[in-house]
């Protein structure tokens, strides 16, 4: 379990609000990282009415928050951050090496690392590329995630921040990708964004207090949109 100081975590810390907005920017879907080229299968599961209105894309993004992200994204985002504040790249790249791993389709596994090298160049030109990690290491996107945060002064005790950072971006970008893909007024949208907002705190915290030994999701239903979106012959995403 990983274990953080609650003291340290309730204290303000001097100059988060603009930290906090670097990183959101930095690591934006909308930037050179990519993200807005991904669905994550949402796009393939549209298609095949699977998802249809806003009460079926509320439990797809749902499923996905509490099963995806915060069985294996967050889990691994907080300790990669633990290890990229501790300069510790042995235990970095054992985290990314797992979160790849836990990857179910060719499509996931691939956004996770195109976007992921993304991340990694947009951290060497902005000369937040750490001393202790050889400059040609190739990361995935969870494992750049936690050394931008770090290289932006956060540690583990701002996993809060940097966790809930991190998930809306992927929440954004999802209900952008749903945007294109459904007849549903932005207002609708809108109202969804807010309303799983409120269980992005419950994710992260679930993420917080799990073992080493229970990290990993198991989605096969997203796996299975993702595989089919593979051999889809007009698509409007890479995945």
């Amino acid at each position: 379990m990983l274990t953080l100081n609650a003291n340290a975590i309730s204290e303000q810390r001097e100059g988060a609000g603009s930290d906090i907005l670097r990183l959101l920017y930095m690591a934006s879907p909308a930037r050179p990282v990519g993200g807005f080229a991904w669905s994550q299968g949402l796009g393939q599961a549209c298609a095949a009415r699977l998802v249809t209105d806003a009460a079926s894309l509320r439990d797809w993004l749902r499923a996905i928050l509490h099963y995806g992200l915060g069985r294996l994204d967050l889990p691994l985002l907080l300790r990669s951050l633990r290890a990229a504040a501790g300069g510790r790249a042995e235990h970095l790249l054992h985290w990314d090496r797992l979160s790849l791993a836990g990857r179910e389709s060719a499509e996931l596994w691939m956004e996770e690392r195109e976007t992921g090298r993304a991340l990694t160049r947009l951290l060497s030109s902005q000369r937040l590329w750490p001393g202790w990690l050889p400059p040609e290491v190739q990361l995935g996107y969870v494992a750049a995630f936690a050394l931008l945060a770090s290289g932006l002064k956060f540690h583990s005790q701002d996993y809060r921040l940097v966790a809930s950072a991190f998930t809306w971006n992927w929440l954004e970008n999802q209900v952008s990708v749903a945007a294109k893909c459904l007849p549903l007024g932005q207002s609708a949208l809108q109202s969804l964004l807010l309303e799983l907002m409120d269980e992005v705190a419950w994710a992260v915290e679930a993420a917080a207090g799990l073992d080493d030994g229970d990290i990993g999701a198991s989605l096969p239903g997203q796996a299975v949109m993702s595989a089919r979106h593979e051999r889809q012959h007009s698509r409007m995403f890479r995945s």
